[in-house]
């Protein structure tokens, strides 16, 4: 394989310095979607803890490299995970947080970035004005940019699920990962592309948020005027060149699926696996329901990355009469 920005070593050398309440997080198959779906399902589950969500591994290195030697207050841009666990790691750590958000992001996710002690300043608009005026406050108080992705600290933590997959799952034949910055798709796919290199690295992103697919199948850079999805957390609209160098070498594929595949993924995965979700977590259920063919009679593992949801958004969505469906 081409070499990316990731390094095998660092990567088992970051689950060292990661809080173990984040690691070796469940993985199972699940029958129960194998006669919907068509083919056996394994769900790695990265919801089951303080954050309910994969981001902390990536922050929890960031964390312990600031806390060691580095500035002791920093910024960043989220959606609303990435803030959540960047606030739980540096609290523990006595470091000075603050995330930028847009004001139309998930009121759940934004009250617990308040809850864990950072300070949230809300934006007029989406999430790239997130990102431009976090890089501002950044510049002119003089503190640390934590940049999802770009750090690849955040990319070489979530890798660390991928050597979770390769050291415990039996065979498999794909992994679905949710495509938003690239942080996840390019951490775990670089593992698997290192160590398991016949299995299939897919990443899914909705339909109303195309940058980084479009950019993957282009290979270069594509943005996009604006993202309309439920799928809050891979709303990105500017792929970050380096992440996208990064992805053109592990992702096998880039699909788009539509919102109506997502809710029904939702609804799936409550009915079928017990997990209420958000819709980012859906994607691989989702591509799965586009194009059962593809994955008919194979072994796929979804990596279920969070679980950060509006109460009400997700009633409407999923619906209260799913969770007892005969």
């Amino acid at each position: 394989m081409q070499q990316t920005r990731l390094d095998i070593a660092r990567i088992r050398a970051a689950r060292r310095v990661i809080d173990p309440i984040f690691l070796d997080t469940p993985l199972y198959p699940c029958e129960a979607l194998e006669p919907d779906l068509g083919c056996t399902v394994s769900i790695k589950l990265e919801t089951a803890n303080p954050v309910r969500s994969f981001k902390a591994r990536g922050t929890e290195v960031v964390m312990s490299l600031l806390a060691d030697n580095g500035p002791r207050a920093l910024v960043c841009a989220s959606a609303g995970n990435l803030g959540q666990a960047l606030a739980w790691s540096g609290r523990g750590r006595g470091l000075d947080v603050t995330v930028v958000a847009s004001r139309f992001a998930t009121v759940a996710k934004l009250d617990r970035i308040r809850a864990l002690g950072a300070r949230l300043e809300l934006v007029d608009g989406d999430h790239e004005m997130a990102r431009e005026r976090a890089a501002a406050i950044a510049q002119y108080d003089g503190i640390r940019l934590v940049e999802d992705s770009l750090d690849i600290e955040t990319c070489e933590g979530a890798a660390t699920i991928g050597l979770e997959l390769v050291d415990t799952a039996p065979s498999f034949d794909a992994v679905l990962i949710a495509l938003g910055g690239g942080a996840l798709a390019t951490g775990v796919g670089h593992v698997v592309k290192a160590m398991a290199p016949g299995a299939e690295v897919i990443c899914i992103q909705p339909l109303g948020a195309p940058a980084m697919t479009h950019s993957w199948r282009r290979r270069r850079v594509v943005t996009t005027d604006s993202a309309d999805t439920i799928a809050d957390g891979v709303a990105g609209r500017c792929p970050i060149p380096a992440v996208l160098d990064d992805l053109l070498l592990v992702a096998d594929d880039a699909v788009l699926v539509r919102e109506a595949s997502i809710i029904v993924g939702m609804r799936m995965l409550l009915d079928h696996a017990g997990l209420v979700v958000e819709p980012s977590a859906a994607l691989g259920i989702a591509a799965i329901l586009e194009d059962r063919d593809r994955f008919a009679g194979r072994h796929v593992v979804t990596i279920v990355c969070g679980s950060n949801v509006d109460v009400d958004a997700y009633h409407r969505w999923v619906g209260a009469a799913s969770v007892h469906r005969s």
